[in-house]
């Protein structure tokens, strides 16, 4: 099998799809021309969980804007996109991460961890389900997801192994300290001989939260290929599915799980 270029970005908060910043991220994507774009966590239109208490309005602008967003981007005309998007789920929202294909959206898993601090009230705006963390084929591999704060349960990703997924992503929306954000990028890629890649959102909400940007890619065994800056918001690298293969027979990826 051929490489499979993978493009991951750190894109702005409050993303829209018109105007000049999305003409400059559309035409930057159109000269990366990736088999598969990685965006960040619900990218587009203002981040919710700035706020403490739910609103069922706010929640379903952000519906609209994503469906807005999910249209455009599958305007881009790529192979696969892999996004994610808010969804009603009982009174709640459900934060599901999707693929684009061949112009069809295609549900890939539910976000079940939330954080619940200033910036990032989650848990009061989001709620998990029963669906679990399961592979799917995007773009002729095999890919996990794990939604942000997911990455920091390393049980996760050593699951995602024994599925021998080749590739990792962890769409994300986090802060300004990237040092440990980058330890659970390279732990992931570390326990499961994978490549793993990251896209998060940047800059300042109407709230006050600060996004840090800082989007990466480790090639298996944590080895660091990539970041995103605001020089380089959008970084492109080619996975190799028999790499990934490879590192999954050898340490730490072999060594059995004590039940």
């Amino acid at each position: 099998m051929s490489p499979v270029r993978i493009a991951f970005v750190e894109w702005p908060e409050a993303l829209l799809t018109t105007g000049t910043p999305w003409d400059q991220l559309r035409n930057s994507v159109a000269t990366a021309r990736p088999d598969i774009l990685l965006t960040n966590e619900l990218p587009f239109g203002p981040w919710l969980a700035d706020a403490e208490n739910f609103s069922r309005d706010a929640a379903q602008r952000s519906i609209e804007a994503h469906e807005r967003g999910l249209a455009a981007l599958t305007a881009l005309g790529l192979p696969a996109v892999i996004s994610s998007r808010p969804v009603w789920n009982g009174k709640k929202l459900a934060n599901e991460a999707i693929a684009i294909e061949n112009g069809t959206v295609r549900a890939l898993h539910r976000k079940q961890y939330f954080p619940n601090e200033p910036g990032w009230f989650e848990s009061n705006w989001y709620a998990g389900d029963s669906s679990g963390f399961h592979p799917a084929k995007i773009a002729g591999i095999s890919v996990g997801v794990l939604l942000c704060t997911e990455a920091m349960f390393n049980e996760r990703a050593r699951a995602y192994k024994k599925h021998n997924v080749a590739l990792i992503v962890i769409p994300r929306a986090s802060g300004m300290n990237l040092e440990s954000w980058n330890i659970a990028g390279a732990m992931a890629s570390l326990v499961s001989g994978t490549y793993v890649a990251s896209s998060n959102r940047v800059g300042n909400s109407a709230g006050g939260t600060h996004f840090g940007g800082g989007g990466y890619a480790y090639a298996p065994e944590g080895r660091l290929l990539a970041v995103t800056s605001a020089a380089a918001p959008l970084q492109i690298f080619e996975l190799d599915p028999q790499i990934s293969a490879a590192a999954q027979r050898e340490y730490p990826c072999y060594v059995p799980e004590i039940d």
